[in-house]
């Protein structure tokens, strides 16, 4: 039986990450992938979908909507969603052969397969397809699934076609007249955005009173005010109850009304793929279907640690990557925490958002002493010479006490490369007066968070 220092089990964002991580530290690494290396993020969510929201954006371009500007293209621009679809798969295949490479360079020894996981003679054991190899450590990275609920219909839909979650509506090679979103979250959302940019008429019906989530609820509402003006119907507070033959059939207000569809899309989160075979045997525990962890990223087993979807913590790529640097961490003996303060989340619409930190309903519940500061992003020269006039704004949550700041939401061009540096400031604590010292490149978007703290 072959031996390792660390078995990885799950090629996504998490697992590769952290196998590359602790293949440069010296460490003999395994990683198992029973599909392909990239997981959920490379293949079917994070890049597939910015690959599609970049030719919306291209088509708005090429159409002269928006702020024109003098430039117009030749003809009657259209989408060729099939070539669409062979772009991201060409950026699909392009990334995850790079992270192939990457493991290749580092030495990382990677097996395609299923794996169970178990002890033998005091000692951790993986098996994939029948072979076995030993581990000192294992680190479990599998990742999650699309949720689907018990509505009736939906399951037939899924074997007809006429209903999708967010794996297969990205291999669509055809732009549906009418398409139904069930959830309003972050996926949601996006593929609201893409679709209507591309000619379909869509209606999104979310639970929840609002959309986006635990999201700061005045930037939800404005991007969501940006998707209305371009026809896309919300209906909130409502729940589906029938999917059947292209008729939505959901209640709202104690009130239930029908919606038509051509395709029905499932965005109402995802479960942890914590289904492995053996890991209840090994005494792993559990907790509505996520991996208990700690801080080091351990369960409860010795030398056995969670990271990424299966956690149930946070389920973003770029949280995958750093918990697994944690783990990898405490197996070298070196001193490390996960801390989840400062996690970025971006809407990759036009405009796009960004939160970091705490909302303003968390710090008002927290009781705590803040102040919300907030500014229009037209007071941005770059965006409004390159969006004109809009609703997005800079919102900044500052504990008074400490005078840092705890939170931020944008709504804005470039959103999502410019929250980053809000990251940075909440995780280090940096003193308000320190970050109106710096100075900021002119003419930025990102500049309106010194005006913002200003005004």
């Amino acid at each position: 039986m072959q031996e390792f220092d660390i078995i990885i089990v799950g090629g996504g964002p998490a697992g590769y990450n952290c196998a590359e991580y602790a293949a440069h530290h010296g460490k003999s690494v395994m990683l198992v992938e029973k599909k392909a290396l990239g997981g959920t993020c490379l293949n079917v969510g994070c890049i597939p979908t910015k690959t599609f929201l970049y030719a919306s954006k291209l088509y708005h371009y090429a159409d002269g909507a928006g702020v024109p500007y003098g430039v117009t293209a030749g003809g009657e621009p259209f989408v060729d969603q099939a070539a669409v679809v062979r772009k991201k798969d060409e950026v699909v295949k392009t990334l995850v052969q790079g992270v192939a490479s990457a493991l290749r360079r580092a030495k990382v020894r990677v097996v395609n397969g299923t794996a169970s996981v178990g002890r033998r003679d005091g000692g951790l054991v993986v098996t994939v397809d029948g072979e076995d190899y030993g581990a000192k450590d294992l680190i479990l990275a599998t990742g999650s699934s699309p949720a689907v609920p018990p509505i009736e219909g939906a399951r037939e839909g899924l074997a007809d076609g006429t209903v999708m979650t967010s794996d297969e509506i990205l291999d669509m090679t055809e732009i549906p007249a009418k398409l139904l979103i069930v959830g309003g979250g972050v996926i949601g959302f996006e593929m609201a955005a893409y679709f209507q940019g591309v000619g379909s008429k869509v209606t999104v019906i979310e639970m929840l009173d609002k959309v986006l989530g635990p999201n700061d609820r005045e930037v939800s509402a404005l991007l969501q005010k940006e998707l209305e003006k371009k026809d896309v119907t919300f209906y909130l507070s409502s729940s589906v109850k029938k999917l059947s033959k292209g008729v939505v059939t959901f209640e709202k207000d104690g009130r239930v009304d029908v919606a038509a569809y051509d395709r029905a899309l499932m965005c109402v989160g995802r479960r942890p793929n914590s289904g492995i075979e053996g890991l209840a045997e090994l005494g792993v525990q559990t907790e509505r279907g996520a991996i208990v962890t700690d801080g080091q990223m351990r369960t409860n087993v010795p030398h056995v640690y969670a990271i990424g979807d299966v956690n149930g913590k946070v389920m973003l790529a770029h949280v995958g990557y750093r918990e697994g640097e944690v783990a990898v961490n405490h197996i070298l003996g070196k001193e490390d925490a996960m801390s989840y303060d400062a996690i970025c989340g971006v809407v990759y619409t036009s405009p796009e958002a960004a939160f970091v930190g705490v909302s303003e309903e968390q710090a008002a519940a927290s009781g705590a002493p803040y102040q919300v500061k907030k500014l229009s992003i037209n007071f941005s020269g770059r965006h409004v010479a390159e969006n004109g006039l809009s609703n997005g704004l800079c919102k900044l949550i500052v504990d008074t006490e400490k005078n840092t700041l705890i939170g931020a939401a944008l709504m804005s061009s470039y959103a999502s490369e410019y929250i980053y540096s809000l990251a940075l400031m909440i995780d280090l604590q940096v003193p308000v007066e320190r970050i109106l010292r710096t100075v900021f490149p002119h003419p930025t978007v990102c500049e309106v968070i010194r005006e913002t703290l200003m005004s």
